[in-house]
């Protein structure tokens, strides 16, 4: 192992392994963060999640070539190791484990890990194969590291779902956590694909949020139709010059589209503003009240 910008990594499985098993004989717990990298304030709020909820924090940075479509440029992914550690030894972590593909994909690879029905629509139907792959790293990273606790943000909403949904059902131990999105000052959700927004397309993008924040103020009546709801959201970033990949209002814990507003559900959005595609997401519940955080 070598120590990157003050916190320890592990580049192996091997050496990811026996540290875990060191710091659990002692008896004390652990919390998993799973990352791509390119690390910003939100990554970082989980790590503090992390932190709260075990003695010690691993974080993962692994560029996963299994979730990444065709279409989708997999090398011009940002990669930047050494920036990303010194935020993680900033925000506590204990440790960051960052393997290769072929540390963690063999030539002999095969295992496949899919949640049939929960990724069968939203980015799942437009991003063939995609939750597969997640699913996959998921399980493989949850096994290595025999955490107590794994933290995931709930920007990605449909992911967290999946995530807990294939927990439950390979019965795996460790407790998936889902913390709250974290905003830039205007309210548009973070996330590392911001950085490729132009300053204009910025500007227009944060008709998400708004548009999100709009019909959350109809929740708290219930039994209202969500089908206006829904359009008001696509109606609204559309204006805005964004491109709908989809806007709808669903169960919160299914994903399964519903008609009325008379059970916990989620507002869920995905958009393009120019090249980057943009989630963002929102409670639509009375009893359910996250904190927005900001940067």
């Amino acid at each position: 192992m070598e120590t990157i910008e003050g916190v320890l990594v592990a580049r192996t499985v091997a050496q990811f392994v026996i540290w875990q098993q060191s710091w659990r004989a002692t008896g004390r717990s652990l919390a998993l963060v799973p990352t791509m990298g390119a690390l910003h304030a939100g990554h970082l709020a989980l790590i503090t999640e992390g932190g709260r909820q075990a003695d010690a924090v691993a974080v993962t940075i692994f560029v996963n070539p299994l979730q990444f479509g065709p279409r989708e440029d997999l090398a011009k992914y940002p990669r930047q190791l050494s920036g990303d550690c010194a935020k993680c030894a900033n925000a506590g972590a204990a440790l960051v484990f960052a393997p290769s593909a072929a540390e963690m994909y063999p030539a002999d690879f095969q295992t496949s890990v899919a949640v049939e029905k929960l990724q069968a629509r939203w980015d799942g139907h437009s991003r063939p194969g995609h939750f597969a792959g997640v699913a996959t790293v998921v399980l493989k990273l949850l096994n290595l590291a025999q955490a107590d606790v794994a933290v995931f943000g709930e920007k990605d909403w449909q992911q967290l779902q999946i995530i807990r949904q294939m927990a439950t059902d390979l019965h795996h131990p460790t407790r998936i956590i889902g913390a709250p999105i974290v905003r830039e000052a205007d309210g548009l959700a973070l996330s590392s694909r911001n950085a490729f927004l132009s300053a204009d397309e910025r500007a227009r993008a944060v008709a998400i949020v708004q548009s999100l924040q709009e019909i959350s103020q109809l929740a708290g009546r219930g039994g209202v139709e969500t089908a206006p709801l829904a359009a008001h959201l696509a109606g609204r970033i559309t204006a805005a010059g964004g491109r709908i990949d989809y806007a709808c209002i669903v169960d919160a814990a299914t994903l399964e589209p519903v008609d009325r507003l008379d059970r916990p559900a989620r507002a869920l959005v995905a958009a393009w503003f120019g090249t980057p595609k943009l989630l963002d997401n929102w409670p639509l519940d009375p009893r359910v009240d996250l904190p927005v955080l900001t940067s």
